[in-house]
């Protein structure tokens, strides 16, 4: 459902995305719920369908660029790409990406972590979304709007398939991340 200012907006489709989603307890430690998507993958109609909520949602927003965070955004964002006439540009962890290539670091609740972007993948003034799986402290979406943002582009929206609204956000958590996350699809 898309979480927005006045909560949730149904959609029938929803309860069969959500039910698709398998949680597994305890992984990887103990006392972690994982979302894991990789049944959700393997239901076609539930796939379908939560690429389709995108697309409705993207269509018409002039979005050119899609971009995915590494490694479950990659599985979301090139069909939402293909469906609206965007590119779709992968945000990838550090030395996975050839080339010249730029780099936002950013904290977790462990530690640190870097996204990098081919130079010349994004020009200034396009508009784009990012893509992820799920969405928990917002780290990971923030450190995508800056790097994003760094080169010129206009981030319209962040989107995901899941939000854990019970995980607090991290402090670093940025106004244009807030804005941004504002709504995600969520299970």
């Amino acid at each position: 459902m898309f979480a927005g200012e006045n909560g949730p907006q149904e959609d029938p489709r929803l309860k069969a995305i959500s039910d698709a989603i398998r949680v597994v307890p305890h992984f990887p430690k103990p006392g972690i719920m994982f979302q894991d998507i990789t049944t959700l993958l393997l239901d076609h109609k539930a796939f379908k369908d939560t690429v389709d909520i995108f697309v409705d949602r993207y269509r018409d927003m002039g979005v050119s660029v899609v971009a995915g965070v590494e490694a479950r955004g990659f599985m979301f964002g090139p069909s939402i790409a293909l469906a609206i006439g965007a590119k779709f540009v992968p945000l990838r962890k550090p030395r996975k990406l050839p080339g010249e290539k730029i780099f936002e670091a950013y904290e977790l609740e462990y530690g640190t972590d870097c996204l990098e972007m081919h130079i010349g993948a994004v020009k200034p003034g396009e508009r784009a979304i990012v893509i992820d799986d799920l969405v928990a402290t917002g780290g990971t979406l923030s450190a995508a709007i800056r790097l994003l943002e760094r080169v010129g582009a206009e981030v319209v929206e962040c989107a995901c398939v899941i939000g854990l609204p019970e995980v607090k956000a991290s402090p670093s958590i940025t106004a244009a991340a807030t804005l941004a996350m504002r709504k995600v699809l969520i299970h």
